[in-house]
C-alpha cells in the first residue's frame, strides 16, 4: 500500500501543526514505505535490533514490557500520529515491544534517514525530540495512576485520556468512540487484577459514566468522569507529525 506524504489524511486534522513545503519534502524523502498489519502483529519485538521508527497512520497499538514469568506491563497506548520506536532506535536492542491492538497502517522511517534531520532540518529534529518526550509523558501519567490513584480513579483516568486523544483526532462522534481495549489490556496497563478490573468497570457503569457496545464506548458525562479520575489536564495541544 502506498500513501504519499502529500496526501496524508492526518495533516487535515487541526491537531497537527502546519509545516513548510520544504519540511514536507524532507519527511517524504525519509519515509520508505507504508505498511498494513493485522491486529496482534508485533511491530517491534523485545530484544530485536530496531533499525526503523514508525508513525502510526491508522489504528491502535500499545507499548509494553514483559517479566520473565510472562506478566505484562502496558506502558502506553498509541493512536494515529504517534511516533513508534524512537526509544528503541537509540539502543542496540529494543527494551520494550509494540503490538498492534487493531489493524494498523504504518509509515516506515529508517532511523538512519531520520537522524539526518538533526543536521539538515533542526526544526523537524526538535519535533522528533518533542514526540519522544510526549511518549514519555504518557508513561508518567500512567505511573501516577498506578502509584497514587484508586482503582476507580485509574480506570476513569485511562478512559478520559483515551477519549480526549481520540476526540482531537476526530474519532469521537456523539461522545462515542472506538474502544478496542479488553479488560486484560486495562488490567495490564493499570496494575490491577482481572477480577478487580471487571468490578471497577461495572461500578463506573452503575454510576452512569459510560456504556459499551460492540467495541465502542460512549461517555455519558465526560466532565463528571474527569472529576472521578482526578484528571484535570489541559486540552490536547497541537503537535508535530513526522
Amino acid at each position: 500500500m502506498q500513501v504519499s506524504c502529500y496526501d496524508c489524511k492526518l495533516r487535515a486534522y487541526g491537531l497537527f501543526k502546519r509545516i513548510s513545503a520544504e519540511e514536507l519534502d524532507s519527511i517524504r524523502e525519509i519515509k520508505r514505505e507504508h505498511l498494513q498489519l493485522p491486529a496482534g502483529s508485533e511491530i517491534i519485538r523485545i530484544g530485536d535490533a530496531a533499525p526503523e521508527v514508525f508513525t502510526l497512520y491508522a489504528g491502535w497499538a500499545f507499548r509494553y514490557k514483559m517479566l520473565s514469568d510472562g506478566r505484562r506491563q502496558i506502558l502506553s497506548f498509541l493512536l494515529p500520529g504517534d511516533l513508534l520506536g524512537l526509544q528503541a532506535a537509540m539502543f542496540d536492542a529494543a527494551l520494550f515491544g509494540i503490538e498492534a491492538l487493531t489493524d494498523v497502517q504504518l509509515c516506515v522511517l529508517p532511523r538512519k534517514r531520520l537522524w539526518t534531520l538533526f543536521g539538515k532540518m533542526p526544526d523537524l529534529a526538535f519535533d522528533v525530540a518533542w514526540l519522544g518526550s510526549r511518549s514519555e509523558s504518557f508513561v508518567d501519567e500512567n505511573l501516577t495512576s498506578v502509584g497514587r490513584r484508586t482503582a476507580t480513579e485509574r480506570v476513569a483516568a485511562l478512559i478520559v485520556t483515551l477519549y480526549k486523544r481520540a476526540k482531537a483526532l476526530a474519532m469521537v462522534e456523539d461522545e462515542t468512540f472506538a474502544f478496542p481495549l479488553t479488560q486484560q489490556h486495562i488490567a495490564d496497563a493499570l496494575g490491577l487484577s482481572l477480577v478487580h478490573t471487571n468490578k471497577t468497570l461495572a461500578r463506573l457503569k452503575r454510576m452512569g459514566m459510560f456504556k459499551q457496545n460492540n467495541g465502542t464506548m460512549t461517555l455519558l458525562n465526560p466532565r463528571i468522569l474527569e472529576r472521578v479520575a482526578q484528571h484535570f489536564d489541559e486540552e490536547v495541544p497541537m503537535r508535530p507529525l513526522i
